[in-house]
């Protein structure tokens, strides 16, 4: 059974029926309890188990969706991963996610758990850069063995008491990935939400952060539609009062110049993307209800008869940065976009930054021309030759670059890769300073990059007498282990601190060095050869010991506690003894560990 209650009590402290107001306790009664009734209080642990709240579960999605690590330029949520209670609780999650979002058609947010039909096909998209789902809400499947090194964020929407798979979990957010945030933008660092006080759990302090709440595109395109209505609004203004601004920096030819009301097809259908906008915004929406009044405001017609500088406050303060289910197209063509209001603003304004975004537009037409192999870029093959003339600007409008904009916004995509940073010009100032979390146990991105560069140099050596012995199981001297760190230091892979900190986390430099390495496959299958000739092995028992050598090969070394984790309890729930007789169990231990000491030296 699934209960559901709005608006009733935090899930950190639990639900007493004495603390809830009148109605809320009339809402409490008509819950479909079991035959005993209605509990007069449940516990924190049962809330997020079997009784789930709808205002905490939207509360704990719009925290995300607001504070969460971006990317598009600030307007989607980058890989996030929810770890939830149980099958039921995940579900619901996924369920009060599509309510609030209903504009991303159930695909951006998605369960992925043992009993999710096509578990490994969502998987497969979710680990793909720009493939729906975004966000995987998952019960234990995704705690391990998931490589996604786009993941940003990491919601804790359980209690975890397992220090292991605490780490396992945090683990899934060290990955490196370069050019994540844009060309040169590499991940720095990842986000934890923790609403079940696990971090305190186990004693750790990361720094804190109000999360990413830079601008995204959206939200900064919506500011600059603005901008250019009132800037058009100004202009309209200037000339009914026959007021020219003095100075001319830009020369416009002997022509005539545009008068307002050639450009009033432009605000119009600029003023009314921006309604657009607005009236996609959905008032259940759990983001857009605090601010409920002024969307309902402004999704009306009387609040545009005359926008205004306090208008224009009032909707960048508290409209702009709402979530719509309007789209704006892909990232490209919102940053192209970008770029013609403001060389549009910069025209109008007489600003000396004209110049600049002229040079970017010229710049892109530059590498679509490379492009006209493309049929519909060769289609506007004229006018980007033309951009690329000087004459071409000599008396150019605003009515002449929107015409660009509307052209080219959505050839942009087909610029190549190693040309982007002219579209991402931008970018950097609003993405704002990386924060890092300082997990030790996990180690930060620095030691991330030394592990790979450890792993890198390992591999291209691997015919070294100590790093063979090594993958075969072989026992280390002091000597050999010696020799390996003196080999790495020397050859900058890392320094004698990098090296300390990797044999403390690892509990020994040749544990660290063989995690990186791995085992050979022959040797950890001859290793517990014997184990398995002893009688008749069932067919549970030979998955599981393959279970145990898959592992050691990929990794190394392996705590004995992960036999009582997934994915060992998928073929045995409550640990090894299920399929083996105890002593059984403590030779199969006694084995892994042998195997482990052999890295120690």
């Amino acid at each position: 059974m699934r209960n559901e209650a709005r608006a009733l009590s935090s899930f950190e402290d639990g639900i007493r029926y004495d603390q809830l107001s009148d109605a809320e306790k009339d809402q409490w009664d008509l819950l479909e309890w079991d035959e005993d009734g209605p509990p007069d209080a449940v516990d924190p642990q049962a809330v997020n188990k079997w009784l789930f709240n709808i205002d905490t579960v939207d509360k704990v999605l719009a925290h995300v969706m607001t504070h969460g690590l971006k990317v598009e330029g600030g307007d989607r949520l980058g890989k996030t991963i929810i770890f939830a209670k149980n099958q039921a609780h995940a579900e619901f999650i996924e369920e009060r996610f599509n309510a609030n979002y209903p504009q991303f058609k159930g695909a951006f947010a998605r369960t992925i758990t043992f009993k999710t039909e096509y578990a490994q096909s969502l998987i497969d998209d979710f680990s793909t850069k720009d493939k729906a789902p975004h966000i995987a809400i998952s019960v234990d499947m995704l705690d391990t063995g998931i490589d996604v090194p786009e993941v940003v964020n990491l919601v804790l929407f359980k209690l975890i008491r397992s220090k292991t798979k605490f780490w396992q979990i945090l683990g899934r957010g060290t990955r490196l990935c370069e050019n994540l945030f844009g060309p040169g933008l590499d991940k720095e660092c990842f986000y934890v939400f923790d609403f079940c006080q696990n971090l305190e759990f186990f004693s750790q302090n990361p720094t804190a952060t109000e999360g990413a709440v830079g601008k995204g595109l959206s939200a900064r395109l919506f500011e600059a539609r603005l901008d250019l209505v009132l800037a058009l609004d100004e202009q309209a203004a200037a000339a009914k009062l026959e007021m020219d601004e003095p100075g001319e920096p830009f020369d416009h030819g002997d022509g005539e110049e545009p008068t307002p009301e050639d450009d009033e097809p432009v605000r119009t259908s600029t003023l009314q993307a921006v309604r657009n906008y607005v009236a996609g915004m959905n008032l259940d929406n759990f983001v857009v209800r605090p601010h409920r009044r002024v969307v309902e405001k402004y999704q009306g017609d009387s609040a545009w008869a005359s926008l205004n500088a306090a208008s224009q406050h009032e909707l960048v303060e508290e409209v702009a940065s709402l979530p719509s289910e309007v789209q704006l197209g892909n990232e490209p063509a919102k940053r192209f976009d970008l770029l013609m209001l403001n060389l549009q603003l910069a025209l109008l304004r007489r600003s000396k930054s004209f110049d600049r975004y002229r040079q970017q537009l010229q710049q892109i037409a530059s590498a679509l021309e490379e492009q006209c192999a493309i049929p519909l870029v060769k289609a506007q093959e004229t006018l980007i030759l033309q951009i690329q003339t000087e004459p071409w600007w000599i008396g150019v409008n605003v009515r002449l670059l929107e015409l660009v904009r509307l052209r080219l916004r959505n050839l942009v995509q087909h610029v190549e890769k190693t040309k982007q940073p002219l579209v991402y010009s931008d970018f950097e100032d609003d993405l704002g300073a990386g924060v890092d979390v300082p997990l030790p146990q996990v180690g930060a991105v620095d030691f991330k990059r030394f592990k790979r560069k450890a792993r890198h140099f390992l591999l291209e050596h691997e015919d070294n007498v100590a790093l063979q012995k090594l993958r075969r199981g072989k026992p280390l001297t002091p000597t050999d282990l010696q020799q390996l760190e003196a080999m790495m230091i020397s050859a900058g892979v890392g320094d004698r601190a990098q090296m300390d900190q990797a044999a403390e986390l690892s509990k020994g430099l040749g544990r660290f060095i063989r995690s990186l390495v791995g085992l050979e496959r022959g040797a950890v299958a001859e290793a517990f050869s014997a184990f398995l000739s002893t009688g008749t092995a069932t067919a549970d028992q030979m998955e599981f010991v393959d279970l145990v050598i898959e592992h050691l090969t990929h990794e190394g070394v392996m705590d004995p506690k992960l036999l009582y984790e997934s994915p060992f309890t998928d073929i045995a729930p409550s640990g090894p003894e299920q399929v083996f007789p105890f002593k059984r169990t403590d030779e199969l231990i006694e084995i892994i560990q042998l195997i482990n000491a052999s890295a120690s030296g």
